[in-house]
């Protein structure tokens, strides 16, 4: 299956790694900075393999080859633009998280992709880490009966060298702040483990310590979901002087689970009124992981390859990334009205912030 990367910055590392490990074939890979190109592929021992074609203008690469599946890895700002252009273009797509800035474009990614019956995939690769995995299974399952609420922190720190390594971050139309880039995993799991069907947020966002960036360090949101259950939403990059947890608990009448680590990556807590064998090994589960990003770029890329494969969804797809998106959104919304606002959310996007802090 002939694979192609385009933007070859800091997050691009874990997808060549994912792609090297499943074995597609890497056939392109564009940036609009040659350096950076060169830069990644030395770093897999792969800059003197000619048979990866080297562009800056995607739209070139794409009219040069036949490219079955690509990887958008860009500023947030530009993953719509490339990404519908893309799906015109019949290409399945792995795109980095948000899926698009703007509610307008993520439905349109949504409604195009399903229209041509292209597969895209919402980089959320948190969804596919092993202490998730068994708490997704133990909600499927109904092993909390009733839930009461949940609750995600995301306690991680930046601080101006990260910013000042691309000029974008920060940057309402091509980033937003500690929510849209640092926290929209942990808000997607949220979400998704609370039944998904949200129905208001009330949220407040603050810059606290970051005054050379337009977006915000610290967000903090309240959300109503249809079962009646609530939930709370802690994001920031104002922890010194370190990350110290990505954490996500969540309550039920017969259940409480705490997944924490720096990447929601271990089992903290793990107990059920029904607890079985299976369950002891559940409790201190530890993944390793070499770096915040955990491990799961590569079981996203086989199971995106198995979806084009055999005609199926992905399973994480081009809806969850409108989802985790419409969360941030609706945070965004909130701190600029000073009101709760109701879920569906149809016309924001973060450019609307503009001029906020």
């Amino acid at each position: 299956m002939k694979y192609a990367l385009i933007g070859c910055g800091r997050i691009a590392a874990n997808h060549v790694k994912a792609v090297l490990g499943t074995g597609l074939e890497f056939t392109a890979v564009c940036d609009i900075l040659p350096e950076q190109m060169e830069n990644l592929l030395q770093k897999h021992g792969l800059d003197r393999d000619e048979t990866i074609k080297r562009y800056t203008d995607y739209k070139q690469m794409i009219a040069e080859n036949q490219i079955e599946l690509i990887g958008i890895a860009t500023e947030s700002g530009s993953h719509a633009e490339i990404a519908l252009y893309c799906i015109d273009h019949g290409i399945n797509l792995i795109i980095e998280k948000p899926i698009a800035m703007s509610m307008e474009d993520a439905d349109e990614i949504v409604r195009r992709s399903e229209e041509k019956g292209v597969k895209v995939a919402a980089c959320h690769q948190n969804r596919f880490n092993v202490a998730v995995q068994e708490l997704r299974k133990a909600v499927e399952t109904g092993r909390f009966g009733k839930l009461s609420h949940g609750s995600v922190h995301v306690r991680w720190n930046r601080n101006e060298g990260y910013y000042a390594q691309a000029p974008w971050r920060g940057k309402w139309a091509h980033d937003g702040g500690a929510l849209m880039n640092q926290c929209i995993h942990g808000i997607d799991l949220l979400r998704w483990m609370m039944g998904g069907e949200a129905e208001e947020v009330y949220g407040v966002t603050r810059q606290r310590f970051h005054d050379y960036l337009e977006a915000e360090d610290i967000g903090m949101a309240v959300v109503k979901f249809k079962n009646g259950a609530v939930a709370t939403i802690e994001g920031t990059t104002n922890v010194y002087p370190q990350n110290l947890e990505e954490t996500l608990y969540l309550f039920g009448e017969k259940g409480t689970v705490k997944i924490g680590g720096k990447s929601t990556n271990n089992i903290d807590v793990w107990d059920f009124a029904d607890e079985t064998e299976a369950d002891h090994q559940n409790k201190g589960l530890k993944e390793q992981t070499s770096n915040v990003y955990g491990n799961g770029h590569l079981s996203m890329y086989a199971d995106v390859t198995d979806a084009i494969k055999n005609d199926r969804a992905p399973y994480v797809d081009a809806r969850a990334g409108r989802n985790a998106l419409e969360m941030v959104l609706a945070i965004y919304k909130s701190q600029k009205t000073g009101q709760p606002v109701k879920l569906p959310l149809s016309d924001f996007s973060s450019t609307d912030m503009q001029g906020e802090f």
